[in-house]
């Protein structure tokens, strides 16, 4: 009898990833989710209830990841890793602040590339040893952002991280392909998390102008149903997949910190 199939899932305390975890529990999946906040975190382990799992921690640590991992061999069989832990990030390259902090383009970088990679370095290491189920050991989605191909003023830090994602995908599963694990990245458009929650209202009707259809912003449903749908078809790999309503942003749409 094979063990349970556990799951990663970073930044799963809320938003698109509390969504992918409770899509994951309704399918019968154990999720460990992860998150730098404890209290979103208890919140999130509450409301998923058992068996989901909540592991405090930082992507870009190594040893609070391996820390997740430890928790996610304990429960059962790790084969789903989704990677949805990210900050967001505005500044201008220059504003009357002076020049865009280094440091911030760093962090931004590190939490969101470099976050990833370390998950998915860590995660693999345990995936190649697991037994295939129908012709596969894993997969790995990877959330990036619709700022990946239509970054606007200010996001240069932000576009640039998740541009990288976009950019490993293909390579990744290419050279994963040999231990049977796939990787897929999700670029999300406008989606109702708490991450917009700081996006002022004169902006984000700036944004709204460029919504096509649905003229909406998303629901995290929809994304955690796109996620599913990848982790259920192996003939998706290697791939982004955008899931924006069609928006393509203009930079009249921008939002200028700073100014």
């Amino acid at each position: 009898m094979l063990p349970p199939t556990v799951a990663l899932v970073t930044g799963g305390t809320s938003g698109l990833g509390l969504a992918v975890a409770e899509r994951l529990v309704a399918a019968g999946v154990i999720p460990v989710v992860t998150g730098r906040s404890k209290e979103r975190g208890d919140r999130a382990q509450e409301l998923l209830g058992d068996p989901a799992v909540y592991v405090c921690g930082d992507v870009a640590s190594e040893s609070d990841v391996t820390q997740a991992l430890d928790v996610a061999d304990r429960l059962g069989c790790l084969r789903i890793v989704v990677n949805c832990a990210g900050v967001a990030h505005a500044a201008k390259v220059v504003s009357r602040k002076g020049p865009h902090p280094l440091q911030e383009f760093m962090n931004v970088v590190a939490v969101n590339l470099v976050g990833t990679f370390n998950v998915i370095r860590l995660s693999v290491e345990r995936m190649i040893t697991n037994s295939p189920v129908e012709q596969e050991r894993g997969v790995i989605v990877n959330t990036a952002s619709a700022a990946a191909f239509d970054g606007q003023v200010g996001q240069a830090a932000y576009a640039a991280s998740k541009g990288g994602i976009v950019s490993m995908t293909l390579p990744l599963a290419r050279e994963l392909a040999g231990s049977l694990i796939r990787v897929v990245t999700v670029a999300p458009g406008f989606f109702e998390t708490p991450l917009v929650e700081a996006v002022p209202e004169k902006a984000r009707l700036g944004l709204d102008r460029d919504l096509v259809h649905p003229r909406r912003w998303g629901n995290p449903r929809e994304f955690s149903g796109l996620v599913a749908h990848i982790i259920d078809n192996q003939m998706i790999n290697g791939e982004t997949i955008r899931i924006d309503g069609a928006v393509r942003m203009s930079p009249r749409s921008s939002h200028r910190p700073g100014e």
